[in-house]
């Protein structure tokens, strides 16, 4: 007799996927994006850019190393759910300390396994990231109709300001560094330049690549205003990562940024950051097709002709055509030739669409957080 699923997808076209549910019971509507790196599962479903989303993870072995608290990017998962080929892996891996499923059920998240992952990563990809609605039921009574509605009644991440619901309750100051064997994470020490960095949903190795700069950072709330950051008297700001419609943000985050400009300051965006940034400088941002996330995105560096390997985690792109004359356009995709990071001519302002801090990713983009020290130091 054939195993009843216990785990339902419903697409907002229709399309129903059935499979085994684990982690958390439930139902939760989200938008439908997919993500191809091979490892950092922990770091992705952590990871507070992904609010509002459910992950299909194009690689199958998703599980293989468990869950470690020290790889978690912020305290809790943020991802609505997370969809997979296979079950999750059984574990193997010294530092482990608990298994997915184990997770994801003490932290209220779905999951979903047994999904032929490569037609839904096709139907993602023709036909834009979906809103969906995902249900883990142990005895596999599903409402598909129900479901449909739900699905189809949800807004989307368009016009939607999700950095508030992610950012810090308070400011706080950060010290911990990058992790190295045998060491694991060390604390900084001595002085360094003065850096405020905002909290749309920033990653915890952002934070630490700051602090393994050299930079002395002080954390605050996505709306805190351009006089409390400068009462910080900061050598330079910092903008982070974070979900939603960079253009929702934008709304209280852009004339903060534009009064940061006002100021002989160095300033450094990644991801929504970067778009805030553009925003700030007079550029418009575009919601994309499906987005790019994962951990093999290579981007060009316009000005030096480099090309890196990146990690990317964004729905949203800036439209490279609305930069005004005095922006340069310094990256671009090389899977589809979009934006991936500016520059103001003869200031210290400068953004990237990718994320430096490589957690999960490679690191040949960890230079922009020297960059930004450097920046601080010569001024």
């Amino acid at each position: 007799m054939t195993e009843r699923p216990t785990a339902c997808l419903v697409l907002a076209d229709g399309t129903v996927f059935y499979g085994k549910g684990f982690g958390a019971t439930g139902q939760t509507v989200a938008e439908l994006c997919f993500n191809t790196a091979m490892t950092g599962y922990q770091e992705i479903m952590t990871d507070p850019s992904y609010a509002g989303q459910v992950v299909t993870f194009t690689f199958p072995h998703i599980g293989n190393t468990g869950i470690t608290a020290e790889d978690d990017e912020t305290a809790d998962p943020v991802a609505a759910g997370m969809i997979v080929k296979w079950d999750p892996t059984e574990p193997s891996n010294w530092r482990m300390e608990q298994n997915l499923t184990t997770w994801l059920s003490a932290r209220g998240r779905i999951g979903m396994g047994g999904v032929d992952t490569r037609r839904l990563t096709r139907a993602i990809r023709q036909q834009g990231a979906p809103h969906v609605c995902l249900s883990y039921d142990p005895k596999g009574n599903f409402d598909i109709e129900a479901m449909l509605k739900e699905a189809r009644a949800w807004q989307g991440l368009e016009g939607l300001d999700l950095a508030r619901e992610v950012t810090c309750a308070q400011s706080y100051r950060w010290n911990e560094m990058g992790w190295s064997w045998p060491e694991g994470y060390s604390k900084r020490t001595g002085t360094g330049p003065k850096v405020v960095a905002i909290d749309y949903g920033a990653k915890r190795n952002i934070l630490r690549c700051l602090a393994s700069a050299g930079c002395d950072v002080t954390v605050m709330p996505a709306r805190t205003t351009a006089e409390e950051i400068l009462a910080q008297n900061p050598d330079g700001v910092f903008l982070s990562n974070g979900p939603g419609d960079p253009a929702a943000t934008g709304e209280y985050a852009v004339p903060m940024i534009r009064a940061i400009l006002e100021k002989d300051l160095p300033v450094f965006g990644i991801c929504l950051g970067h778009q805030m940034l553009a925003l700030a400088l007079g550029a418009k941002t575009v919601k994309m097709n499906h987005g790019h996330h994962g951990a093999n995105h290579p981007v060009k560096d316009l000005e030096t002709g480099k090309v890196e390997i990146t990690s990317m985690n964004h729905g949203f792109t800036v439209d490279s055509q609305t930069l005004p004359d005095d922006v340069l356009e310094t990256h671009v995709s090389l899977f589809d030739g979009s934006n991936c990071g500016i520059r103001v001519k003869d200031r210290p302002i400068f953004s990237v669409q990718h994320h430096p801090e490589a957690s999960p990713g490679p690191q040949d983009s960890y230079y922009l957080f020297e960059r930004f020290a450097a920046a601080m130091a010569t001024r």
